[in-house]
Parts: C-alpha cells; structure tokens; sequence
C-alpha cells in the first residue's frame, strides 16, 4: 500500500512543517522513494551543517528561524508535524494541512489498531503489541511511543498488525481511522495547544470519526455522549468486559481498566482471551508510568512522572498509598480540587510541593486539611533530603507531579529520569529506624 501515499504526495508542491523526528522521517521517505514533487522544509529551529547540506544536494528548499511560518510560495500540500501548533497556521491554509499520520492511515488503516487517551495510550498500545507477539502474530508499534510511522512501511507484511499510538497532536487533522480504535479516556491536558477542552475531545475522537461498518471502536462507557447517533461501526466498551484478569505485572485499577482495553482489541485481531491474559504477566511496565524502584535501603520508590493531570495521580494514590508524595510542577491552569478529593479518601503523612502548580495545590491541602504536613521545595535534591530525613523502612514515595515537567525539565522523561538517579542513590539518615 505504499502505492497509495506516494500518489498522494507526487508532483504536488509540499512543505514539511517541522523537522523533528517526524519531520526528517518524511523528507527520507520522499527522498527514498525517489517521488516527483517540488519540496520545502520549515523549522524553527536550524539543524546542524551536515543535515543542511544534504538538503541543499537533494534539492530541498528550506526556511529555518523566526521566519519559517513567512512562505513566500503557495503549497498543494502542508505536511505538518505533532509540535507545530496549529494556531500558528490561518484558516484558510488549513484545508491543505495532512500528516504523516493521515498518510499512513489512508494506506494501512485497515491493518491498523490506533489507541488514544490522555492517560495510558503508551501501556496500551505496548500492551497490546505485546498480546500480539506472545501469540505468534506480526506486530509493528509505532507512533507517538516514539517510532514515526514512515519508518516502519519497509516491515509491513500483508499480515501485520501495526499498533499505532495516536495523540491529540497527530489526531487533530486526519481523515482516515483505523480500523480498530481505542478512545480510552478524555481529561482535560494541552489546553494551551488546543484552546478548550471541547477542541481537545474533538481531536481525540477524531480516531473514529471516519470509521465504517466493520470497524470497531472500543472505548469507556463514560465517553459514549461523543459517539454520533448515526455511527456505522461497532462501539465495545471495555469498562463492561468481563476478563477474569488475575495474573498481571501492573499495579492498579487503572491499569486493569488498561488491561481490558488491550486483551479486547487482540481479540479482535484473533488472539484468543485465554492466551491474551496469559500475556499479562510477562508485561514489564514501561518508564515513567508507575515505574517501581526498589526497594533501596528499605524504600519503595514509585516513578510516575508520566502524571501530569490531577486524574492520573488519584489513580497512582489508589495503586500506591505513599508515605511521601511529590506533588507539582508548571503550572497550566488545571482544576486540582481533585487532588484535595483523593488525598481526603487517603491517609498520606508528607506531601512535598514544587513550582508554581505545587503552592496552588499546596494552598488547597493546606486549607482543606489544616495540620498536614507539607513541605516545599526548589530542586528534587531537596525533597530527598528531607525524605532521608524521616524514612522508614517499609516506607513508600510517589512521584505522581499532576502537572507538566517543564519548569524545570526539558520533559516528563527527563524529570523521572532525575527521580530515579536519585532513588538509586538513596540512603536514610536513621538507617536504624
């Protein structure tokens, strides 16, 4: 089906909009399929001399710098990419906007199993892939989990499975669904992209808004109010599945809510449930989603950095009661009375608090629960000082921020990647206790 995309971008006048991972994956794409068309590439940023002058040896225009959104040309066809935002681009351009991941979708819908959320798309989707391996099928993940669809086309068999992760970002533009979609839950998150939380859902169910008879849309019955009266495909709520699932390496409520969602979408691709439970316990949790470490010198720490809204740290509460939560971060306007709701149900001694998000959740606990022990601070060095400082073996830490990483930290990655040096380095003051 690689037939399919390269009519769509043939002889056509194309800029690439952003040349990030994605970006530079479709430029290689075009440029290795040798496919006629009059190019452009655009970024902010500059790349390094190398990769500026093969673009010059392939014949590739370029705008880089503060000017890269003033195209003096008029283009068929604006392939944008995840980070640029669309705010940035006029209405009238928008009709010409596509993506890699509309692209691919046109192509390899009918192959593909597309799972979206705001939280627990990347479990689900290695989830799901994993079901597939463990099976004996030929699966591809790809997607927002860091793998840009463009590169995987060489691998695709007429029998493959493709896995493909969806965020809003991609979704916001498409044309074509998958096959299979997993809509498995709608929080408010990217509002500073989006605007709204009604323009964040729309992006969201975007991954079934073009689905047919046949299709399968597999989602929670929360969220059933965005399925249209008149939808032709089949819609599973997986809140309902039955799965008896016992054995399973991930902690939690919520990843058990996860868990059905993947075994119901492997079986629909023919695993059967039997084998696809079996699968969950040979599942490791992946980084920075509940990540356990640990214990060193007798305390458990958990890394949730993957946490950026309220809804994600109740459900890291609930899976891991901690001794010591950490809380906060950049501050993006998120409604945290949630946060006060979860901790009332949960009896945690020392909640630590940072950044801008932190002192409004901490003026929350604070006057919700007069007496809580609080504690604020600039750097995670800190934090673990003071937890050093009153650990006791058998003790629990969460990191679960309910706010985004970069105040301080290029990403959540980044941010529980420093977590975990820490952790690892861990040693109690009152080793006796």
């Amino acid at each position: 089906m690689t037939e399919t995309i390269i009519r769509r971008l043939e002889n056509r006048h194309i800029l690439i909009l952003g040349f990030g991972r994605e970006g530079k994956s479709t430029l290689n794409f075009i440029l290795n399929h040798k496919i006629p068309c009059r190019l452009t590439v655009a970024d902010k940023q500059e790349p390094d001399k190398m990769l500026l002058d093969e673009l010059i040896q392939s014949g590739v225009d370029f705008l880089f710098g503060d000017e890269y959104l003033n195209w003096e040309s008029e283009f068929d066809l604006i392939i944008k990419t995840p980070g640029i935002p669309s705010s940035l681009i006029s209405k009238e351009l928008r009709s010409r906007i596509s993506s890699q991941t509309d692209l691919f979708l046109e192509a390899y819908g009918f192959q593909t199993i597309g799972i979206t959320g705001t939280k627990g798309k990347s479990t689900t989707s290695s989830l799901i892939h994993h079901i597939l391996v463990q099976s004996g099928k030929h699966s591809l993940l790809t997607g927002n989990i860091g793998i840009p669809c463009f590169d995987i086309v060489p691998e695709i068999k007429a029998e493959t499975t493709i896995v493909f992760e969806l965020s809003a970002h991609q979704l916001e533009f498409i044309r074509h669904s998958p096959h299979i979609g997993l809509l498995l839950n709608i929080f408010p998150e990217h509002l500073d992209h989006f605007g709204d939380l009604a323009s964040y859902a729309a992006a969201k169910c975007n991954i079934f808004a073009n689905m047919h008879e046949g299709d399968t849309l597999i989602i929670h019955s929360g969220l059933k109010r965005y399925i249209p009266q008149n939808f032709s495909a089949k819609p599973v709520f997986y809140d309902d599945s039955q799965a008896k699932i016992t054995a399973m390496s991930l902690r939690g409520r919520h990843f058990e809510m996860l868990a059905r969602a993947a075994i119901l979408a492997a079986v629909h691709k023919g695993v059967s449930e039997e084998i696809a439970l079996k699968s969950l316990a040979t599942f490791a949790p992946l980084p920075h989603r509940l990540e356990p470490i640990g214990p060193v010198d007798g305390v458990m720490f958990i890394n949730d950095s993957i946490a950026t809204v309220p809804e994600a740290s109740l459900a890291a509460i609930e899976a891991w009661p901690p001794t010591f939560l950490i809380l906060g971060g950049f501050d993006r306007g998120i409604d945290y009375s949630l946060i006060t709701n979860g901790i009332q149900g949960s009896d945690i001694p020392f909640i630590l608090l940072t950044g801008l998000a932190g002192q409004r959740m901490g003026a929350l606990i604070e006057d919700a629960f007069p007496g809580k022990t609080t504690f604020y601070f600039e750097k995670l060095e800190e934090a673990f000082e003071f937890i050093a400082g009153k650990a006791c073996e058998g003790h629990t830490v969460l990191l679960s921020p309910a706010a985004a990483s970069y105040d301080r930290y290029r990403n959540f990655e980044h941010r529980g990647d420093r977590f975990r040096e820490l952790a690892f380095r861990f040693k109690r003051k009152n080793p006796g206790s």
